[in-house]
């Protein structure tokens, strides 16, 4: 036996089965998070009505946390906990209790109905990323290092490059226009030019009465 539960106030409405009819009459007793997805309080009205629903093909399924994942067999646990569940709705959570732990899961998305029977039924089931879920960043592309041996010797060619300056070259000029007289190389050295101030200068005889 199916129900359609509805709790009129918040407008939400789910599915579900029932396990025994031992509660007084206008009085049911729902799982804490069943409540949660009716936005249900203790002692709130709801409205409870027959529910023919069609046997599910497709299920997608949303952890809240990426540590669902990593469980070691997170299909075999979610398969085995779904044998509690009779029927699925779309925009439903449901919980998942492993190794002490509770993981919630949304229903995103049922077919062939919003709302599906999962009772003696081969349903294909897919899941979404999670909802903490972030892409890795790609690593910025970094610029190749510059090599220091190459830069030094860049710079050494930009330095032998430059014009270095040198005094007193090229050919001699009158002043007057007319051609320079080639001169003797060696009577313009510096040795040829100071033996001649020597010679030119000559020292005075003193003479002794």
């Amino acid at each position: 036996m199916l129900f359609e539960v509805r709790n009129t106030a918040a407008e939400r409405t789910s599915h579900c089965g029932v396990l025994e009819f031992i509660a007084e009459e206008g009085m049911i007793y729902m799982p804490y998070w069943m409540m949660q997805n009716l936005l249900l309080q203790e002692g709130d009205m709801v409205f409870i009505k027959n529910a023919n629903l069609p046997k599910g093909t497709y299920v997608k399924l949303q952890p809240h946390t990426t540590d669902f994942l990593d469980i070691s067999n997170p299909k075999a646990i979610l398969e085995k906990t779904l044998r509690n569940y009779s029927c699925l709705t779309t925009g439903d959570s449901i919980m998942v209790a492993y190794n002490n732990k509770k993981y919630y899961i949304d229903i995103v998305e049922t077919k062939p109905a919003s709302a599906i029977s999962i009772i003696e039924t081969d349903c294909e089931v897919d899941f979404a990323p999670p909802l903490d879920y972030k892409e890795p960043e790609r690593p910025k592309p970094t610029a190749p290092p510059i090599r220091k041996d190459l830069h030094v010797a860049v710079a050494e060619a930009q330095v032998e490059e430059e014009p270095k300056f040198s005094p007193f070259t090229g050919p001699g000029r009158r002043l007057d226009g007319k051609p320079a007289k080639d001169l003797d190389a060696s009577s313009s050295s510096p040795a040829k030019r100071q033996a001649n101030a020597t010679n030119s200068v000559q020292p005075s005889a003193s003479s002794t009465p």
